[in-house]
């Protein structure tokens, strides 16, 4: 092997560790450390801290925290302590753990991290700078050399002579290295900069359009850092020591694990107590007056409560993208965008078509808007250029003064005149699914394709009759001024709203060629007064927006009864959500359309379980936000097919978003977003604090904490919940590697409750190996301690 195909060898291994940073326009959310999931929860954390320079565990104020408020079971945590040998109180190891967190400083930007930053903002800007960076399009590595000649800072005169290619330069700087110390110098320098360098491996990954034209890789990195590093006498080869205090480390694991069982142990019970003897009731109900599926995030759980609570009304849980694998093409917009799981691919489009009676309106209210977006862009010009800037300042400063008191003092007024001119397209659009070939005139999808979307979701809820009135409701998030308002979107539908799907699934079960399918070759017998429609739940406001344009006047006036209810939940969900009581709806609105609300809401904040059973499991439980839940019978999927499916993708998101929200809590600096008021946006895609550095690629404080000190997020891992036979989850274990791979190296935790053995709770250890689990009496056993431990 030549040491051309060493450096590269060497480039793909340490490329393998990267997490991903999503565009702030599709900000999903995911494990950071996904690169090191085949490792042990506990040297995967070590690791990082080697190459991120990373902390993984809570602070001891958070722990202390979590102590005070009876979230830790002091019993519980002892008896842990006590099975690995230490011996002292909980408050002397705190005490501990506070000292450590003195000694721990977090070390300034390098010299280094500063010029690279500064040269990765330039050439992946993706629209924000009026003047670009020349010579773009022939890649990182070399537009960078023909400018760095002419930089001063770099004194560039001295770097005339550079290789011609990326692997060139790096066989270059690497000529006094070994070879064997490749991967790890590679690392380092990846690690040092792991938003950016997350950024990257997005691009390549989505083969964006901004990639193809521009293309940039981790080699071209790497080969412009260490060139750089070597010509100003920066180190090649980093400090990958940390402060491994091994003790220490384990005592917070510990901690950890300590305050994961006093939840689950909770949660159990409260199951137990609540949720059990419902469930394996087989009392007949009758039929609702109407029936809704929410998206399985944590925020539905409240909802669907209060709309329960307001009228006879059946929810289910379902992901949100409600199985449509497909991208989303608005019909004015050239370009779509993922509406389904980062994991999923996307076979189809959703298109939207206005209907042919309204054609001639539409076209004149897209000339309208086509003019009014002409205006925005000549602002924005002149608002950016060098030569104009100074003089549409002066010129324009009377105008903007105005719109920065109305935003601040009267939010909704603001609002309401930005959107006085728009216009809802699913009040005339007609949704469409294609096979997703780039075209928007595609080829329509086949009929039995058509079938199986719909008949893939009610297998996975467990559907057994149908209402006159069916909703899926999608969800998104309507706020303002905040860089983050992706984050706050559907993570089912890589952090783009749910609607798209939720009407286009609505579309594919009204029609009457896919319900003559269902009903002779599947027996799923659809009523014919059953009329399915597409929602949206606003999680900022709880308002639920029914697109009812095309429901037939048969069903008018149940829409109506239903409208009322649904306004009533509103009201109550939104008193619930933030603790007022009177005015919650307005304020909710408010803090909607304030532009200076750095918290319009708190997203998934809190979340820390999914449970995959009935809605009777958890239906008289106050879960306050911590649930995923997805409908699931298992008397209905005998071969275990649609289980499969669950553990496989949602299972699967909930542990990124899970992840996600945990390293944010623990490391904000390395893994999360810092404070939202010193952001500033680069290049349309990312956040950096102040003037540069790396990217943010994780969640805001103040989507984490009620205060600078005061935790709002607790970060444990994620506990899945599954109702349904043993050997039908171990099955699907089996066959799913990733699965085994996340359990087995505790990146999340299982728990079936086996109707087999009269719903007896059993725990996941290892290997396949399963606990028997009572949350009252053996989790503080021995047994069940050495169980939680190991």
């Amino acid at each position: 092997m030549t040491k051309q195909e060493q450096i590269s060898k060497s480039v793909v291994e340490a490329s393998n560790r990267i997490g991903t940073t999503w565009p702030l326009y599709s900000f999903v959310t995911s494990n950071p450390l996904s690169g090191y999931e085949k490792l042990n929860f506990e040297e995967a954390v070590k690791e990082s801290a080697r190459f991120l320079k990373s902390k993984s565990y809570p602070e001891a104020s958070i722990f202390r925290q979590a102590l005070e408020k009876n979230e830790i079971d002091k019993v519980l945590l002892a008896e842990m302590l006590k099975h690995e040998r230490m011996l002292s109180t909980p408050e002397d190891y705190l005490n501990s753990m506070e000292i450590e967190d003195l000694k721990t400083s977090k070390t300034n930007k390098s010299e280094l991290d500063v010029i690279m930053s500064k040269w990765l903002a330039q050439f992946m800007d993706e629209g924000i700078a009026e003047w670009q960076m020349p010579n773009k399009e022939q890649g990182f590595y070399k537009a960078w050399k023909i400018l760095a000649v002419h930089n001063t800072s770099l004194n560039g005169g001295k770097l005339k002579n550079l290789p011609e290619t990326s692997i060139e330069a790096l066989e270059l700087v690497l000529t006094n290295y070994e070879i064997g110390d490749y991967t790890q110098i590679f690392r380092a320098h990846i690690g040092a900069l792991s938003g950016w360098t997350g950024y990257i491996k997005h691009r390549i990954d989505t083969n964006s359009i901004w990639q193809q034209q521009f293309p940039i890789d981790i080699q071209d990195y790497l080969a412009v850092r260490l060139t750089i590093a070597n010509h100003l006498g920066f180190p090649i080869e980093m400090n990958t020591e940390v402060n491994d205090n091994a003790s220490d480390n384990r005592l917070r694991h510990i901690w950890l694990k300590a305050w994961e069982a006093t939840f689950q142990n909770k949660l159990v019970s409260d199951l137990e107590i609540n949720g059990l003897s419902v469930a394996v009731s087989e009392e007949k109900k009758s039929m609702p007056d109407a029936q809704m599926v929410f998206c399985i995030d944590t925020r539905s759980e409240m909802i669907r409560r209060n709309v329960e609570a307001s009228g006879n009304i059946e929810t289910f849980g379902y992901a949100g993208f409600f199985g449509i694998a497909a991208d989303y093409q608005h019909y004015q917009e050239e370009i779509s965008i993922k509406s389904c799981p980062p994991i999923v691919g996307s076979p189809y489009k959703i298109t939207e078509s206005p209907q042919q009676s309204l054609f001639e309106e539409d076209k004149k209210f897209v000339t309208n808007k086509a003019a009014s977006k002409s205006k925005l862009q000549i602002l924005k010009r002149l608002k950016n250029m060098l030569p104009s800037s100074f003089g549409f300042v002066e010129g324009s400063g009377v105008f903007y003064g105005f719109s920065l008191v109305a935003r601040s003092f009267a939010p909704t007024f603001f609002s309401k005149f930005q959107v006085s001119n728009s216009r809802d397209y699913e009040s005339f659009c007609e949704p469409q699914i294609a096979y997703n070939g780039g075209d928007k005139n595609a080829e329509i999808i086949a009929l039995e394709e058509k079938v199986a979307i719909v008949k893939s979701g009610f297998d996975l809820m467990g559907w057994k009759g149908f209402s006159p009135l069916v909703l899926f409701v999608g969800h998104g998030s309507h706020t303002a001024n905040n860089a983050f308002g992706s984050s706050l979107d559907c993570g089912a539908c890589a952090a783009s709203p749910g609607r798209h799907n939720a009407r286009l699934l609505a579309s594919l079960a009204n029609e009457t060629a896919v319900r003559d399918v269902l009903r002779m070759q599947h027996h799923i017998d659809i009523p014919n007064d059953t009329v399915f429609i597409g929602a949206e739940h606003n999680t900022t406001t709880d308002e639920i927006v029914i697109f009812d344009a095309q429901v037939p006047t048969s069903h008018k006036e149940r829409l109506a009864t239903l409208k009322k209810n649904l306004q009533n939940a509103r009201e109550t969900a939104t008193r619930e959500r933030l603790n007022v009581n009177s005015g919650s709806v307005a304020l909710a609105n408010k803090k909607s359309e304030n532009w200076g609300d750095t918290r319009p809401e708190w997203g998934l904040a809190k979340n820390a379980a999914f449970i995959v059973g009935s809605r009777d499991l958890t239906s008289a439980m106050n879960t306050d936000g911590r649930c995923f839940l997805h409908s699931y019978d298992w008397k209905l999927d005998p071969e275990g097919a649609a289980l499969a499916g669950i553990m496989g993708g949602p299972m699967v998101v909930t542990q990124w978003i899970n992840n996600h929200y945990y390293f944010s809590s623990v490391d904000n600096i390395k893994f999360g977003a810092g404070s939202k008021i010193t952001h500033n946006i680069t290049g349309q895609f990312g956040v950096v604090q102040g003037n540069g550095g790396d990217i943010k690629s994780g969640l805001p404080l103040q989507s984490l904490r009620a205060s600078d000190t005061e935790m709002y997020h607790q970060p444990l891992r994620l506990t899945t919940i599954i109702h349904a036979p043993l050997e039908r989850v171990e099955s699907i274990l089996k066959s799913n590697a990733h699965l085994q791979t996340l359990l087995d190296n505790e990146w999340m935790y299982l728990k079936v409750i086996d109707p087999k053995d009269s719903n007896t709770f059993k725990t996941y250890t290892k290997n396949f190996s399963w606990e028997s689990y009572q949350s009252n009496q053996d989790a503080k056993s021995t047994r069940a301690v050495e169980a939680l431990i190991n």
